[in-house]
């Protein structure tokens, strides 16, 4: 976004590093359109703290792209679980930033918007919204018992969708769009052989790579999407398509 010319607000846990890509469009773009601060979505405090800032510096925002969200990749040689025997205290941190924290955040960077009558919010959900994972993704994966990705994940995100659509209706009246954008896997450090069984159960045959991304969100946030509230837009090479 900071291409299209808007002045971004990045938030990320205290005390985090700095990855080397937002070093770089710091220094490209400068610290008066990219501006980092700390904050957790748990901490409705923390948030708060943040948007005064936000306001401070670069007035009140206009969009939010809620991000923040807690997977569980596997690991090669650790403790896995059954589904029967899976703890029930592995769904909190996700359910708490995945969920509550997006709709905390909503709350609170919501609320100049609707003062304001303008604004776009977009979640990030994940095709693990709409479809279970095929655990056969995983099943190379050396652990005992055998790996499987966690249900709170894909569950988390399913409600985030259903949450994007009770705040749409809410508040369309008074001018925010609220919309979710569902990427399908996108690559990284996954193992060759992970890559290779995604790939072949997407129609693009590849994985989503960052660029990909961009102009859905783009289009989300701007006024090329002025009529579009309550959607899901999937960006997945066809995954759930077929």
């Amino acid at each position: 976004m900071l291409g299209a010319g808007a002045d971004v607000v990045g938030l990320d846990l205290p005390g985090t590093t700095v990855p080397e890509t937002v070093q770089q469009l710091s220094s490209e773009f400068g610290p008066g359109k990219l501006v980092l601060l700390e904050g957790d979505v748990r901490r409705r405090q923390s948030l708060e703290a943040a948007l005064s800032t936000c306001q401070a510096r670069l007035g009140s925002p206009s969009i939010l792209v809620n991000n923040a969200g807690i997977d569980v990749p596997p690991v090669a040689g650790s403790t896995g679980h059954t589904t029967q025997g899976m703890p029930i205290e592995t769904w909190r941190p996700v359910l708490e930033v995945n969920l509550l924290g997006a709709f905390q955040a909503s709350q609170v960077f919501g609320g100049p918007m609707l003062e304001g009558r303008r604004g776009s919010i977009v979640n990030i959900g994940s095709l693990y919204a709409s479809v279970s994972p095929d655990q056969r993704f995983y099943d190379h994966i050396p652990q005992e018992p055998p790996f499987l990705k966690p249900p709170a994940y894909g569950a988390s995100k399913a409600a985030l969708v259903n949450l994007t659509g009770y705040l749409a209706t809410l508040w369309a009246e008074r001018g925010v769009r609220v919309n979710a954008l569902s990427p399908g896997g996108v690559l990284g450090d996954q193992d060759p052989e992970f890559r290779r069984k995604f790939v072949d159960r997407v129609p693009m045959r590849r994985m989503a790579e960052a660029a990909d991304l961009m102009g859905p969100l783009l289009f989300l946030v701007s006024e090329a999407s002025r009529y579009v509230t309550g959607i899901e837009l999937r960006v997945d090479g066809g995954f759930t398509a077929w």
